[in-house]
């Protein structure tokens, strides 16, 4: 079942549940689909890879919400951002931890022979593309530069 149609269903459930936020949440992904698929210009299914990046992509933007909201001391609006990021997690894959990110990113220094901070580009690109949805950017990032230098 492709992400949409599975969203389709969700929203059903949360409207007949009257969950405000999960529907808040759920009409912010199939926005975020309509817009991806109409990008290009053609009603085409987008690919699953870019829903994990579409999804990540809009919990990092609630995350950050939270954050800025947190700091300036307006819990009553970083709530609902954070109860809005469990909604969306729920269709990310399991994300790996930090020592099992480590573990593949040590293997792929190891087979490439890479050295240096000069070699963290072609080391993330490989990162990136074996570790796909299951870890954050930012988290590759750190451990790459951890291990290189």
């Amino acid at each position: 079942m492709s992400l949409s149609v599975h969203i389709m269903d969700e929203i059903k459930t949360a409207m007949r549940a009257k969950d405000t936020v999960a529907l808040e949440a759920l009409r912010a992904i199939k926005s975020e689909i309509l817009l991806a698929q109409t990008a290009t210009g053609s009603k085409e299914e987008i690919s699953a890879d870019e829903e994990v990046k579409l999804l990540q992509r809009l919990v990092k933007t609630r995350k950050e919400s939270a954050r800025i909201f947190t700091e300036q001391n307006r819990l009553d609006l970083a709530e609902p951002e954070l109860a809005q990021i469990a909604v969306i997690e729920k269709f990310l894959p399991a994300q790996l931890s930090e020592a099992e990110v480590e573990a593949v990113i040590a293997k792929i220094i190891a087979e490439t022979g890479a050295s240096g901070i000069a070699a963290m580009g072609k080391v993330m690109g490989l990162a990136a593309a074996q570790l796909g949805g299951t870890a954050e950017g930012k988290t590759i990032s750190t451990i790459v530069k951890k291990l290189l230098t």
